[in-house]
């Protein structure tokens, strides 16, 4: 099976998954229970850990500013109990889903073979150096079958994720390094704006990630990627895709088409809806 196959079904799966970090309703959510905006993001995403620091969040989650970090935390641990947040976000994105999609395509014998076969591949990452995943994959599965299609495809996105970040320490990429590269990237990349607005690096850091690119010859002079800068980032992605093929290898090449053809509409509806036009809390 080729790795690329891994890249095919993130991008096929992730907004199904993805709708919880721009949707209002997680802002609700987490706003009930004292802990508000940004800080809610890191905090829910991090409940599965537990009440860990912020150095650990700082690690796992890799490409946001410190600082921004411990704004949000231990506080919010003062605020609500990492189960209480792991709660409110299962609860956003029932609530999320049931919105863009409808009931009707939530009860459907699609969705119903989707999340058996996102289980089953979610069911087969080694958790071994992956600390994200392994943290949700403790996690109860949630009992209404588009949650567990959600719980499904978070394991497979913060696998891929944990992945990802071993991929860019291999390469010397630091955190805020990791932003420019990306942002200068071409293709269906974040725009650089998103990620300056939330990941909380100053213009002076992000002037001193570019000149460190320059040093290395990745980054000319007008801030796009050089050759040996696109090369690097191509092999960031290639190891990112290699690194996250288990589960898809597990499920095979007929379960795999067979998944992304039943989630590319859902996937697509939630796009149409606009739900990513709303200001993102800090998405990773």
């Amino acid at each position: 099976m080729s790795s690329l196959v891994a890249r095919k079904m993130w991008r096929t799966l992730e907004p199904y998954h993805g709708l919880i970090y721009f949707t209002p309703r997680a802002t609700e959510a987490y706003g009930r229970l004292g802990v508000a905006r940004q800080a809610g993001y890191f905090a829910s995403r991090a409940a599965a850990m537990g009440a860990v620091s912020p150095e650990v969040v700082i690690a796992t989650f890799y490409n946001f500013d410190p600082r921004l970090v411990r704004a949000a935390l231990p506080a919010a641990w003062d605020a609500a109990s990492p189960g209480e947040l792991v709660a409110a976000r299962y609860g956003a994105a029932d609530r999320a889903l049931r919105e863009v999609l409808g009931d009707d395509a939530l009860v459907s014998a699609e969705m119903a073979e989707a999340a058996d076969l996102a289980r089953r591949a979610a069911e087969a990452c080694p958790p071994e150096g992956r600390p994200l995943f392994a943290a949700h994959a403790g996690l109860a599965w949630p009992e209404d079958t588009h949650l567990v299609l959600w719980h499904a495809i978070t394991l497979l996105r913060e696998f891929r994720g944990d992945g990802h970040v071993a991929a860019l320490l291999l390469e010397g990429i630091g955190a805020c390094e990791a932003l420019v590269t990306h942002g200068a990237s071409d293709g269906d990349a974040v725009p650089l704006a998103t990620l300056k607005s939330t990941r909380g690096w100053s213009d002076a850091d992000w002037d001193a990630a570019r000149s460190r690119l320059r040093e290395r010859g990745w980054l000319d002079g007008d801030d796009a990627l050089t050759a040996a800068g696109a090369a690097a980032r191509a092999r960031v992605e290639d190891l990112t895709d290699a690194l996250a093929i288990a589960p898809w290898r597990a499920l095979g090449d007929e379960g795999c088409d067979r998944l992304r053809s039943l989630v590319r509409p859902w996937s697509k509806t939630i796009v149409t809806s606009g739900v990513f036009l709303a200001t993102p809390e800090g998405p990773a």
